[in-house]
Parts: C-alpha cells; sequence; structure tokens
C-alpha cells in the first residue's frame, strides 16, 4: 500500500493481521495478543533482541512492553500524527507524565500554557514541585521571553485548550522554542492526529488520549506519547521503561478496532456539534460559544489555518446564576453528567469557578460555563433536551 493513501485509506489498512505463510489466510482483525512472558528459541536470539531494543528499536522481551497488538498500535498513532516513534501510556494522563518526567529534570523549569488539562496542575503539586522541577504558566497574549529562566527547557501547550478550546499558535510557539533550544509539547487529544497535527506544525512531542476519539465507546483508558525527534525518543524510551508503564492488549486491540471509525465518527461528531451552536446562538441566555470551528470564535482563524476539521467538542457561557446552571444541567435528559468525552454519547460538565480562575481566556466574570460533548444521536433531539433544560433553568 502507498504511504502516500489517504489518512481514511491507512488507517483501514494499517495493523491488520498479517497472512499465515502455511495457509495463506489471514483474519481481518489482528487479534488481541496477550502475554507476560516472551519465550526466546536461544541465548543468541535473546541477546540479539536486547540489542535491538537498546539501539532503539521495539524488540519484545518481555510483555509489559506489548506485543504484536501493541506493536500495530503504535504504528497507527504514528501514521496519524506523522511521528517516527510511539510510545505507549496507561492513559492519556499518564502519558502527560511520561513526557514531564523524560524531558525534566531536578532543577529544571517549564513554561506551561495555563489552558492545560486541569490534572497537569496536580501533577505539579504533588510530584514535580517535590522533584525540584518548577513550572510557570503562561498564556497566548504573555512575552515568553520575560518568562524564560536559564534552566527552562519545555514549552508546554494543550491547543485547543481545555475547557475553553482556546487555540493557541502552535507555529509562533514552535519558532520561539527553536530559537531558544525548548522542546516544544503539546497535548493533542482535541485532534487525535486525525484533525489536528501538531508535529507537522512544529512542535516535537505530541500526546494523545486515546480513551476519547481514538477508542470512540467510552471503554478503554489509553495514552500515547509521540514524537519525531530520535533523541527525545530515546529519553520516552527509557523513562517509559523504567516508569513500569503497561498496557492492557485488551485495549489496544479496542483502540485499533475504534480508530478505524474515526473519520466517520469524528465528521458527525463536528457536524453535530455546529447545528447545536447554530442553536444556542438564538438562545437570550447564550453568552457566548466556544468552539473553534464555530465563526463566532475568537480563534476561528487559526482553526481555519491549522486544522482540517472539528469534533463535538465545546463550551457554552451562560447568563445564569449558579443555581439556575445547576438546575439547567440536572434537567437534560440526553447528555450524561461526566468529565470525559470522545464517546459516541453525549455529555455534560458544569464548569466550577476554580477551575476556570486558571484560564486568562475566561472573561465571562460570574457567568456559568457548561462544557458539552455533543454525541451521535439526532441533533434534533439534543437540541430540543437543551430547550427543553433551558427552559426549566428559566424557571418555565
Amino acid at each position: 500500500m502507498s504511504s502516500s493513501a489517504h489518512i481514511d485509506t491507512l488507517l483501514q489498512h494499517m495493523g491488520t493481521a498479517p497472512f499465515d505463510p502455511k495457509t495463506g489466510t489471514a483474519p481481518v482483525n489482528l487479534p488481541s495478543m496477550r502475554a507476560s512472558t516472551v519465550r526466546f528459541a536461544s541465548l543468541e536470539a535473546l541477546e540479539n533482541a536486547q540489542q535491538r531494543k537498546a539501539a532503539g528499536e521495539r524488540a519484545a522481551t518481555y510483555g509489559r512492553m506489548g506485543m504484536d497488538t501493541h506493536a500495530a498500535l503504535e504504528q497507527v498513532f504514528c501514521q496519524l500524527e506523522d511521528g517516527t516513534h510511539c510510545y505507549l501510556a496507561p492513559s492519556g494522563m499518564a502519558g502527560i507524565t511520561m513526557v514531564f518526567l523524560a524531558l525534566l529534570s531536578a532543577g529544571d523549569h517549564a513554561l506551561v500554557a495555563d489552558c492545560v488539562y486541569g490534572p497537569v496542575h496536580e501533577l505539579d503539586a504533588a510530584l514535580l514541585s517535590r522533584m525540584g522541577i518548577e513550572l510557570t504558566l503562561y498564556h497566548a497574549g504573555d512575552d515568553l521571553e520575560k518568562l524564560l529562566r536559564p534552566n527552562t527547557r519545555l514549552l508546554y501547550a494543550e491547543a485547543p485548550g481545555s475547557l475553553l478550546f482556546e487555540m493557541l499558535d502552535l507555529p509562533a510557539l514552535a519558532r520561539f522554542a527553536r530559537q531558544h533550544h525548548l522542546v516544544l509539547a503539546t497535548d493533542n487529544t482535541w485532534g487525535s492526529g486525525y484533525i489536528y497535527r501538531p508535529l507537522a506544525l512544529g512542535a516535537q512531542v505530541s500526546v494523545i488520549a486515546g480513551t476519547k476519539y481514538v477508542g470512540g465507546h467510552s471503554d478503554l483508558m489509553l495514552g500515547a506519547v509521540v514524537t519525531n525527534d530520535e533523541a527525545i525518543a530515546k529519553r520516552l524510551n527509557r523513562t517509559q521503561y523504567a516508569m513500569g508503564y503497561s498496557v492492557s492488549a485488551d485495549d489496544a486491540w479496542l483502540a485499533l478496532r475504534g480508530v478505524r471509525t474515526m473519520p466517520v465518527r469524528m465528521a458527525q461528531h463536528a457536524r453535530h456539534a455546529l447545528e447545536v451552536c447554530e442553536f444556542l446562538q438564538q438562545r437570550p441566555e447564550v453568552a457566548a460559544i466556544y468552539h473553534p470551528a464555530w465563526p463566532g470564535d475568537a480563534g476561528h482563524a487559526l482553526w481555519q489555518r491549522d486544522c482540517t476539521g472539528s469534533n463535538g467538542m465545546l463550551a457554552v457561557q451562560l447568563r445564569l446564576s449558579p443555581q439556575a446552571a445547576r438546575v439547567f444541567v440536572d434537567a437534560l435528559t440526553l447528555f450524561g453528567i461526566g468529565f470525559s468525552w470522545g464517546g459516541f454519547e453525549s455529555l455534560v460538565q458544569l464548569v466550577t469557578p476554580g477551575e476556570l480562575a486558571r484560564h486568562h481566556y475566561w472573561t465571562g466574570g460570574q457567568d456559568a460555563l457548561v462544557r458539552l460533548h455533543i454525541g451521535l444521536e439526532s441533533p434534533a433531539d439534543l437540541i430540543a433536551d437543551l430547550a427543553q433544560a433551558l427552559q426549566r433553568a428559566q424557571g418555565r
């Protein structure tokens, strides 16, 4: 198969089972290959595998690093992100942790976008600060030159950002990082390598929570870290191994199954989200819509320049009191209340003021912010549900 084929084609043909040389047959889907122990035909075979692993190749010497199912999924993530090396983790947050611990040492400093995934702040408070690693938050309007220190090693972003889906100018961040010999790493769970490709925009490391759109069915936990830099790959490889990360073969298999339909699922999520945005724009309770594919979003021009599509994630700023916002969320019947997203189902989250306080992008004052994941249900049904919930919130 030509490597120049469209990504939609590649995702249907990568990581499939090879033909049996004796029977000439193969299942369509690569089976889930579970293993805790790997056997070797001889000591020479073991030593060859160890040498290849030490050289940075993928060579299975123990089940923790996974067998063929894991290797196939790593290949898929590299294809999605246009990377050369992929390292799996048990969750998206575990992948983020791998990046920070691989690229920073005691006494180092990192610049971290204030729009990052909330648990990154807990990683800082619970682990990084205790190890003597310092983080400084920045936002899009900051003069990064003034925030640099002699010991700054990492520039970390999430684009679009968490909660408000703030578009960052990743090529500009990449130029700054190169100028000052920093590594630029970013959380790309929103784009998942399919609609947004940070490595092509100048980042050196991209993190994806495969839990979300790659899996697509809300039934697995998975993280992946992808890079196109050989030196960084060696550090990630060693850190992943030292941390004892392991991913279930069944979860890797579920992710391979899910990624086959990601192109059609994500496009459907995106269409539904825009229909919901059109409805929300007409409502007097709505003060702002945060969704980069929506023409009224402040980051729409960057989205047009850097992305090839969108998904079902959006947030809506509501002119509602805290209590009325709670009534609105509880009145929804088709939206589950939950923290994840990327599955087939619609979800809602009432964002707390404490979570918003970190985000310089938020200018909504005391207004309520509700994050919505628009699923694969009929948009007309979702809109009707939102309408009745808004009426309930207004006491009507």
